[in-house]
């Protein structure tokens, strides 16, 4: 099959055209810079960008399936033209899409899957683990962990396990018009997940409780919008029952047993170190 990865560059992109490589398909992975771009061996570099839909033709071209990203990854607001991107990609001939959601709220991009005739499937991960390289830095040099909230749990999926469930999605049946929660194998809080780097890592690590206000002046010294900071709040002070339950998604789909928290920190190691 021939597979156009959009947002190629990215957390779940990346993964996503390593794994269909690796399984023998002609992958496109498409960026908006591809001049900087380091694709995984084998993947073609392809120009384009969602939120103007005429650069996605020479991209779509021939392509059998198309992995989609539901927002703008620089504002993370959804994609104000999904119902064009969605034209395109039908005018191209493809029939399989896939898109990793960035909202619970259905999108114009979604509206527009399920009114076409394509074969969609949707990825609604909880969480990133990647999210943990935010403590990254402190964590390097202070063996420090600051953060609030620290009894909220949260299940947590690693990013290839995202691209594996795209990746059956896209080249096998059986699919289409479904919304898969994705989650990792079990519900951590911020002092487990400190728990376990420190464990992987083999070095003592601290972990210090901010406040709710000292949170939100971190949130807005990093240009949040009012908006945005009161949707961070609700999920951490009143979750979702989806953020913190785990699913067997990743492992219905996959027939493999998802990541652990333990086993991302090892491929991650060296981001800390």
């Amino acid at each position: 099959m021939a597979v156009l990865v959009t947002g190629a560059t990215g957390t779940v992109g990346r993964q996503l055209t390593a794994q269909l490589v690796a399984e023998g398909q002609v992958v496109r992975a498409m960026t908006r810079n591809p001049a900087g771009a380091n694709p995984p061996s084998g993947a073609a570099v392809v120009g384009g960008d969602l939120t103007d839909a005429d650069s996605l033709v020479d991209a779509l071209a021939g392509v059998d399936a198309v992995h989609l990203i539901d927002f703008d990854a620089t504002t993370y607001s959804a994609l104000p033209n999904g119902a064009d991107v969605v034209r395109r990609v039908a005018d191209a001939g493809a029939r399989k899409v896939t898109v990793l959601q960035g909202d619970i709220e259905k999108t114009p991009l979604v509206r527009a899957l399920e009114a076409s005739d394509l074969e969609w499937t949707l990825l609604a991960p909880v969480e990133f683990m990647a999210n943990t390289l935010e403590w990254a830095e402190s964590i390097r040099t202070e063996g420090v962990v600051r953060d609030g909230f620290a009894a909220a749990k949260s299940a947590m999926v690693h990013e290839a396990d995202i691209a594996a469930v795209a990746a059956v999605a896209l080249t096998t049946d059986g699919h289409a018009g479904q919304e898969y929660w994705l989650t990792g194998p079990e519900s951590l809080n911020a002092r487990e997940k400190v728990d376990t780097l420190a464990e992987v890592l083999g070095r003592r690590l601290r972990f210090v409780e901010l406040s709710q206000d000292e949170i939100v002046a971190q949130w807005r010294q990093a240009g949040f919008a009012d908006s945005d900071i009161d949707y961070f709040l609700a999920m951490r002070t009143n979750p979702s029952e989806a953020g913190y339950t785990v699913q067997e998604t990743v492992h219905r789909v996959t027939g493999r047993a998802p990541r652990t928290f333990a086993d991302w920190v090892r491929e991650n190691a060296a981001s800390f170190r």
